[in-house]
């Protein structure tokens, strides 16, 4: 099953105020787990970048100025996602956010539906608790001591963990790595018991058999 983990950066907090997004990241999982296949771009909001908002992601206007605006990635960001389910932190923030840059765009707009909000399913499986990304890194254990910065692709990458978590947890014993499964395999091999070479010639009574047998056909092939 395809599934995208996606996650953006803005300048505030209401598309309706003027706010516009800067980065989107979106990361593809098969059957939960990451493939490696990844879409990130930085995007060119056409406005200044709100202070409060830098501290947050790191993104000054000055670097955004260099990059293309939404128009010009909305269709290959809509080819990479596709029509498969979008694993979300906060779904309702970032859609909105989507669907207005979208819809500016002429573009169809993203449906709710699709949306697989991992707050939602967090608070339902621990009421009362911090569901933020690093609550939930912490309280899984996973490392996300690289996240000085609310970057949208790193957060794809924990959010990716963290959902996995959430969907039962990696299976004990599981290993994914294809190396180390080709060494377990031959391992296996090594210690597996061979038997002895099964003996094929003809016994004596099975010869006598044969004989018997090729004097009951009309010039049979064998003695030809």
């Amino acid at each position: 099953m395809r599934e995208i983990v996606l996650d953006t950066e803005t300048t505030g907090l209401d598309p309706f105020a003027g706010h516009r997004i800067v980065e989107i990241a979106c990361l593809e999982l098969h059957s939960h787990v990451p493939t490696g296949e990844t879409f990130r771009v930085f995007i060119n909001p056409e406005r200044d970048m709100p202070e409060e908002a830098e501290r947050i992601h790191g993104l000054s206007a000055e670097f955004l100025a260099g990059h293309p605006v939404f128009a010009d990635i909305a269709q290959g960001f809509l080819d990479f996602i596709g029509d498969d389910p979008l694993v979300i932190h906060n779904a309702q923030f970032d859609l909105k956010f989507l669907n207005a840059e979208l819809g500016t765009c002429g573009l169809p707009k993203i449906d709710a539906a699709r949306a697989i909000d991992t707050v939602a399913i967090a608070r339902q499986r621990f009421p009362g608790a911090q569901v933020n990304l690093d609550a939930l890194c912490r309280r899984f254990e996973i490392d996300n001591s690289s996240r000085t910065f609310h970057g949208a692709l790193l957060d794809c990458e924990l959010l990716a963990d963290v959902y996995l978590e959430l969907s039962g947890g990696r299976q004990p014993g599981l290993d994914l790595n294809a190396s180390t499964t080709r060494q377990q395999a031959a391992q296996t091999l090594l210690e597996r018991t061979l038997r002895p070479a099964r003996p094929h010639s003809p016994t004596a009574e099975e010869l006598s058999a044969h004989e018997t047998m090729l004097g009951k056909l009309k010039e049979p092939l064998w003695n030809q």
